[in-house]
């Protein structure tokens, strides 16, 4: 879909929506509540894909009526790498089937749109100053951080951007937290948290607000099972009805997290 950015006003109401993973009724139930907050702006902060209603998700950005903004994130990008017939090492063997499925469903003007997105965006707020959007860190979509990551290791990351407010996703919790001069927040993930079940995602108006919209998991994941998706059965059941928790991701991004 097109960059539909107010580039010229100053935006008072923004959602930020990352990790949407192909869950549909999720990211339906998001954007229901968005449209009852009056928000003036949608950013999109990657990986849309890959997941099990991948050209239904991408359909519904492109028609909704809010101005929207999407970056691409490290799932998206691993999507076009299949598109392309380059297949990267850094995908896991299992996960290579469903990656090609969810390439074979998407059309030429899906892959324009995906290849459209740029790796960051930035928000002028009145209240919060200046915005950055980035998948996982400015310089990279897939480097790992959560709210247990030193700030000695990312200071020099973010710092330096002459921002007041840093946007990040890629991990799927949660946080809000200082990092020398800049705040850092994670926007959670809408359709595949390592949290409690639940959709996840931010508003920032005066403040940055983290958020929460239940929806029918149940319902959710009987319409995830009956997609072609090669890993329906195990997103219904570990991604949606009963999610991984966050100790436990914690304790296992631990060891990939930067130092």
């Amino acid at each position: 879909m097109a960059q539909r950015a107010r580039a010229r006003n100053v935006m008072r109401r923004v959602a930020a929506l990352y990790d949407i993973h192909g869950n549909l009724p999720a990211l339906e139930a998001v954007l229901e509540e968005i449209r009852h907050a009056e928000v003036d702006h949608i950013v999109v902060g990657g990986d849309v894909l890959p997941g099990p209603m991948p050209r239904e998700s991408l359909a519904m950005l492109r028609d909704i009526d809010i101005p929207l903004t999407c970056i691409r994130g490290n799932g998206d990008r691993a999507v076009l790498e299949v598109i392309d017939d380059v297949e990267s090492a850094a995908v896991p063997e299992f996960f290579k089937a469903s990656m090609r499925w969810v390439a074979a469903q998407l059309d030429a003007q899906d892959a324009r749109e995906l290849r459209s997105w740029p790796q960051t965006t930035r928000i002028q707020m009145p209240t919060l100053g200046a915005v950055l959007f980035c998948h996982a860190t400015p310089r990279s979509d897939t480097e790992i951080f959560t709210r247990l990551t030193s700030a000695e290791a990312l200071v020099p990351l973010f710092d330096g951007l002459g921002v007041d407010v840093a946007v990040c996703g890629h991990t799927h919790m949660q946080f809000d937290r200082m990092v020398g001069q800049t705040r850092l927040v994670n926007a959670g993930s809408v359709g595949m948290p390592f949290q409690a079940a639940g959709a996840y995602w931010l508003l920032l108006d005066a403040d940055v607000r983290l958020m929460r919209t239940h929806y029918d998991l149940a319902g959710a994941a009987a319409q995830i099972r009956e997609t072609g998706y090669p890993l329906a059965e195990s997103f219904a059941a570990q991604n949606v009805l009963q999610p991984p928790s966050e100790e436990s991701m914690l304790a296992t991004f631990a060891k990939v997290q930067l130092t």
